[in-house]
């Protein structure tokens, strides 16, 4: 062991600190916790016990006296470098390069803007996973098996529980009974956040629900298999499809302008009835028809109805007590319209000048 200090002490004493880099070594291998003065007394242990008191007042000596050096060259390189000359080949008057501050993605700003409307007049915002099992996609939603949208070829499936892959949310939820437990896949619209809110949270239910969801679609300038949904529900005794026409009348003025016009067309969702899709007023040419709205002079923004009776049963919702509500729109077809952006693309291709021209909002 006194060998073993003495020669730690003549390498301690000698070495040189006179750059960043060695004083760094020096630190780790001498003073770190790994270092050779802590491997020193750890073996304190195996000396004697009569000398391992000397022993110890050496080892802390020796500690000092290396911390001691170590301290003394950090100050003299701190205090050379605040003293070394400036560099003569940089420009001191040379104006500072200025931080490029980046700006909100449009879908960002466009989907923060729709729900502050809606909050405006009292729905909260409820979101749910991407992966989702049949039963909150498809079956509590009242879509036939044979239902196109259930179609392998047009969804995302992902591996199940067989293969491994759990949906946490799923899993959790005792609440349904789903009649095929294996399948997962990636949500194709966010009305599973609707399922999810009808079984778990007490009425009456005034929710929006947005979020990303997936299809397998061609990509082009008005279609993507990647795109964001904002969808809202609203549950209560009494709820007509009068109250239904006022929320979306509000939502579009509030969003477009008052001089917009509105106009509801029947259609069919296998969870709404009556369904109804919405159109409004082209931004483009102001109704005087042009090729963006195939010179009808209308757009469609996204489709509504009366939540079907099986949706509320299979929500453990009593049909015959309760009514709501229920639409639905994209947030790209939105934007693509407020900002009259022909190119659905733009969106996901992070090119910087597109981006750049949303910096002042």
């Amino acid at each position: 062991m006194q060998e073993s200090i003495a020669a730690l002490t003549a390498e301690i004493t000698k070495a040189e600190l006179n750059n960043p880099a060695a004083l760094d070594a020096f630190r780790i291998s001498y003073l770190g916790r790994k270092g050779r003065l802590a491997d020193l007394f750890d073996q304190l242990k195996t000396v004697p016990n009569e000398e391992k008191r000397a022993v110890g007042q050496q080892l802390n000596a020796l500690k000092q006296q290396a911390q001691a050096r170590f301290d003394e060259a950090q100050q003299a390189a701190e205090a050379a470098a605040d003293n070394a000359p400036a560099n003569p080949d940089f420009d001191y008057t040379l104006p500072p390069v200025p931080n490029a501050l980046g700006t909100r993605h449009p879908l960002s700003l466009v989907r923060e803007e729709m729900l502050r409307v809606f909050a405006r007049i009292g729905f909260a915002v409820a979101e749910g996973p991407e992966i989702e099992d049949d039963w909150h996609n498809f079956t509590a939603l009242n879509f036939p098996e044979n239902h196109p949208a259930r179609d392998m070829q047009d969804t995302f499936f992902v591996e199940s529980r067989a293969g491994g892959l759990v949906d946490a949310a799923a899993e959790n939820d005792s609440t349904h009974q789903s009649t095929n437990p294996l399948p997962h896949l990636l949500r194709t619209h966010t009305s599973t956040v609707q399922v999810r809110v009808m079984e778990n949270e007490p009425l009456p239910i005034r929710r929006v629900m947005p979020g990303r969801v997936f299809r397998n679609e061609a990509i082009s300038a008005r279609a993507h298999m990647m795109f964001h949904q904002v969808e809202g529900i609203f549950i209560d005794e009494g709820v007509s499809f009068a109250d239904l026409k006022q929320t979306v009348y509000y939502f579009v003025q509030e969003l477009f302008g008052a001089d917009i016009n509105i106009r509801f067309r029947p259609s069919f969702f296998p969870f709404t009835e009556p369904s109804a899709e919405i159109d409004i007023t082209c931004l483009i040419c102001k109704g005087a028809g042009c090729n963006i709205c195939k010179y009808s002079g209308w757009v469609e923004i996204g489709g509504c109805g009366m939540v079907d009776p099986a949706v509320l049963e299979n929500a453990g919702i009593d049909p015959e007590k309760y009514s709501g509500y229920a639409w639905g729109m994209g947030i790209e077809r939105i934007a693509m319209l407020k900002y009259q952006i022909k190119d659905l693309r733009l969106f996901t291709e992070n090119d910087m000048r597109f981006l750049r021209q949303f910096e002042a909002l």
